[in-house]
C-alpha cells in the first residue's frame, strides 16, 4: 500500500498492485476506477518501488527467522483419487 494525496490534499491509500498506469498523476486502477493525485508520476513510481522492496525485505527476514527455528514437516500432494 502506498500513501498518495487527492488534489485538495486529502491523503488516501492505494494498493500498489492495483495500479495499472500513472500518466499525468491519474492512477487508473485495475477495477476501472481513476484517482487524480497530487504526486508526480515519478513520486508514485518511487513509492511503489519502495513498497515492493519492503515486501521483499520482510520476506527475507521471515525466511531468515524460519531457518533458525525447528524444521517444519514437508507437505505431500496426494493424487485426486486418494483425497
Amino acid at each position: 500500500m502506498i500513501w498518495v494525496h487527492r488534489l485538495k490534499g486529502e491523503p488516501f491509500v492505494v494498493n500498489a498492485d492495483l495500479i495499472e498506469t500513472t500518466p499525468d498523476t491519474v492512477l487508473r486502477l485495475v477495477d476501472g476506477r481513476r484517482a487524480m493525485v497530487a504526486e508526480t508520476p515519478d513520486e508514485v513510481i518511487a513509492r511503489v518501488i519502495g513498497f515492493r522492496a519492503s515486501v521483499l525485505e520482510a520476506a527475507e527476514m521471515m525466511r531468515a527467522t524460519r531457518s533458525t527455528e525447528a524444521p517444519r514437516p514437508n507437505l505431500t500432494v496426494l493424487p485426486s483419487d486418494e483425497a
